[in-house]
C-alpha cells in the first residue's frame, strides 16, 4: 500500500489504475461498496487500485469554525483501503487551490493529467469541483469525453435509511455504540499518542493512557467499555472515560484503563475502540466515592466485553 500526494504525478506503476473518488471519512458500508467495486473492476482488469481522498474534509476548509467531526485520521484511513485491497491512497490536499478548480479542470489536469486514471468509481452524490460544479452526470460527460470509464455507486442503506457518516456521527453523539459499529462494520475508534497526565488514575489504583481527542467527533461523553490495540499488535480490554473530567479539569480525553496490563506507554501510539456506552460523566463526593464507582465501571465493562465477543 502506497500513500502518494494528489498534487503530484502518479508513479508509472500506478498509471492506468481504476480510482474510488470521495471523502471516505469514515469508511463506512457506503464507502466499502464505492472501493469495492473499484477493487473489482481493477483486478478484472489488471489495473492498480486507487482511492483518492481530501485532507482536510472540505467542510472543514469552508467552515472552518465548525466543532471536530471527524471519524478517522488518514492512517486509519490507509490501512482500512489497503484491508479493502486498493494498491495505494492518493491525498489531495483541499486548500484554496484546489477549492477554485472548475471540474472539467479537475478531470483533465488530476485525473487524467496526474494520475492517468482508465475509470472512476464514486457514489451517486457525489460532488466536485468549484462551487460544486461537477456531479455524477457531469463525470459522466466529461468521462466519455476522455476516455475514462466512470461507474455510479448506489447508496447502501442499513435499517431502511441510507448509511452516512452523518447518521454514524449522531449515533456516537447519542452513545448508540452498536449502530454506530453496525454502520461501521467496526467499533469507532480513537487513535492517538499516549500523553503524560496529572497520575490521578495511578493514584486511584486505575492508571490510564491518556489520548487528545484532537480533530475526531466528539462522542457522548461518559464512561466507555474499550478495547485498545497496542503497536506491537497486543488487543487488551478496558474502561475509558471520556470527556472533561468534571471533578478535576475541563481538559477533553479520552483516559483507557486496561485491564491486567503493566507497563509504560508513554508516546506509544495506540488505538482505542468504543465497544458500549456505560454511563453519563458525574462528580462524586470524594474521591473514595469515585474510587468505588470506578470499580462498578470495571465489572461492568468486563460484562459489556463479554456479551461484544472477542472480535468487537
Amino acid at each position: 500500500m502506497e500513500r502518494l500526494d494528489g498534487g503530484s504525478a502518479v508513479p508509472a506503476h500506478l498509471r492506468g489504475g481504476i480510482v474510488a473518488l470521495g471523502n471516505f471519512d469514515g469508511f463506512h458500508k457506503g464507502h466499502q461498496a464505492v472501493v469495492g467495486r473499484a477493487v473489482s473492476r481493477a483486478r478484472a482488469e489488471g489495473r492498480p487500485a486507487l482511492v483518492a481522498t481530501f485532507d482536510p474534509h472540505p467542510v472543514r476548509f469552508f467552515k472552518p469554525d465548525v466543532p471536530p467531526f471527524r471519524l478517522t485520521t488518514l492512517d486509519q484511513r490507509e490501512r482500512l483501503f489497503a484491508g479493502a485491497g486498493a494498491d495505494a491512497m492518493l491525498v489531495f490536499h483541499f486548500d484554496a487551490t484546489l477549492a477554485a478548480v472548475p471540474a472539467p479542470e479537475f478531470v483533465a489536469d488530476h485525473l487524467i493529467g496526474r494520475i492517468g486514471a482508465a475509470g472512476v468509481v464514486t457514489g451517486e452524490d457525489f460532488t466536485f469541483g468549484k462551487g460544486r460544479g461537477g456531479n455524477v452526470e457531469v463525470l459522466k460527460l466529461l468521462g466519455q469525453a476522455n476516455r475514462i470509464s466512470v461507474d455510479a455507486v448506489a447508496p447502501v442503506a442499513d435499517g431502511g435509511e441510507p448509511v452516512s457518516s452523518s447518521r454514524i456521527r449522531e449515533a456516537l453523539q447519542a452513545g448508540d455504540c452498536a449502530t454506530a459499529t453496525a454502520l461501521l462494520t467496526r467499533p469507532f475508534a480513537i487513535e492517538g499518542v499516549v500523553e503524560h497526565g496529572d497520575k490521578r488514575g495511578r493514584e486511584l489504583g486505575y492508571p490510564t493512557a491518556n489520548l487528545g481527542l484532537g480533530q475526531y467527533l466528539r462522542p457522548r461523553f461518559g464512561v466507555y467499555a474499550v478495547r485498545g490495540t497496542l503497536p506491537d499488535g497486543r488487543v487488551l480490554d478496558g474502561v475509558a472515560n471520556l470527556g472533561t473530567r468534571p471533578m478535576f479539569d475541563a481538559k477533553e480525553l479520552l483516559e483507557p484503563f486496561f485491564f491486567d496490563f503493566s507497563g509504560d506507554l508513554y508516546g506509544q501510539r495506540i488505538e482505542v475502540r468504543l465497544i458500549a456506552f456505560l454511563r453519563d460523566e458525574a462528580s462524586f463526593d470524594g474521591l473514595d466515592a469515585l474510587t468505588a464507582q470506578i470499580a462498578r465501571d470495571v465489572l461492568a465493562a468486563k460484562a459489556a466485553l463479554a456479551a461484544a465477543g472477542p472480535l468487537a
